[in-house]
């Protein structure tokens, strides 16, 4: 049962079930296909094609080991805020696919995903946002939550050892469904977002200044739809373990600032402060996973070793 925080909006719950009804009436008709350009000895990977709530057709590459039969930790990357999907993250070893399985799925909007649409960066973050059930955020959400079901009916998937990591849309997606034990967000998206964009000049919260500055007519219509999708509403209901990865001390989205969505979980959850080093904060990261998961040593890209 979905728990509601006292301060959330009216009709929260309803929202979002609406939204888990829809996305469980599409049939997810998920077709994939070898990709032998990117199958090194130790690992193959697949396209997968599913569909997602509207409905859209979504791509996404499925790696998994071929030193073994499994079933493999796995790495869930639900949809990013970036044009390009990537297999794995841009910088990080190519290694890891030697060891667990990884999926990556692009949102609707994000190259590959992009059919009939294709969303502009900058500028996804406020399409639609006037009509919280028209948002482009709504579908990307589902498409999150249908990316993990699909990474999590995998039979080379050990469902015990799955980490999420993300972005604001992999927080959203554990609370609405949950299924992978581990977590790792950095939020950017929807962290109080309406109090906090006034306070940057930075994209992507830059984004909901320019389209105010725009639309001022249509501020209440914009805070609702951010009502909705704000963390600390959310944070009730994520169970997995979480690891927090705030900004440098003194940034709009630093420990402080996210402290109420700390605090508002239910289960295990820290959050670290970056030390505006990628190394350092990666490597953060990179120990956590491994010690959750089970692992001695970490897989590094060559340029952190």
């Amino acid at each position: 049962m979905t728990t509601i925080s006292a301060a959330a909006p009216a009709g929260f719950a309803e929202y979002w079930q609406a939204a888990l009804d829809e996305l469980d009436a599409t049939p997810a008709n998920t077709e994939s296909e070898p990709m032998p350009m990117r199958s090194p000895d130790f690992a193959a990977m697949r396209g997968v094609r599913i569909t997602s709530v509207g409905p859209r057709r979504l791509f996404g590459y499925l790696s998994v080991p071929t030193n073994g039969d499994g079933p493999f930790p796995a790495i869930y990357y639900p949809p990013k805020y970036q044009s390009v999907l990537e297999p794995i993250p841009q910088g990080a070893s190519n290694a890891l696919r030697s060891r667990f399985a990884v999926f990556a799925i692009g949102g609707r909007g994000q190259r590959l995903s992009d059919s009939p649409h294709a969303s502009q960066f900058p500028g996804q973050l406020t399409e639609g946002i006037a009509d919280a059930d028209a948002y482009a955020f709504r579908g990307i959400a589902m498409d999150a939550v249908r990316g993990l079901e699909y990474l999590l009916s995998r039979p080379e998937v050990d469902a015990s050892r799955v980490v999420s990591i993300g972005n604001d849309v992999a927080f959203i997606a554990a609370a609405l469904r949950g299924g992978a034990p581990y977590l790792v967000c950095s939020p950017a998206l929807f962290a109080d977002t309406a109090a906090l964009a006034p306070r940057s000049r930075d994209y992507p919260l830059e984004e909901i200044n320019d389209y105010l500055n725009l639309h001022p007519q249509r501020r209440g219509a914009v805070e609702r739809a951010l009502s909705l999708f704000n963390l600390r509403y959310h944070a009730p209901n994520v169970r997995a373990e979480t690891l927090i990865a705030a900004s440098a001390p003194g940034g709009i989205l630093d420990a402080a600032a996210l402290r109420p969505i700390q605090d508002a979980m239910p289960g295990a959850a820290t959050i670290f402060e970056s030390e505006s080093s990628s190394y350092k904060d990666g490597m953060r990261i990179e120990r956590w996973i491994a010690d959750k998961l089970g692992f001695d040593d970490m897989l590094l890209p060559a340029h952190w070793q």
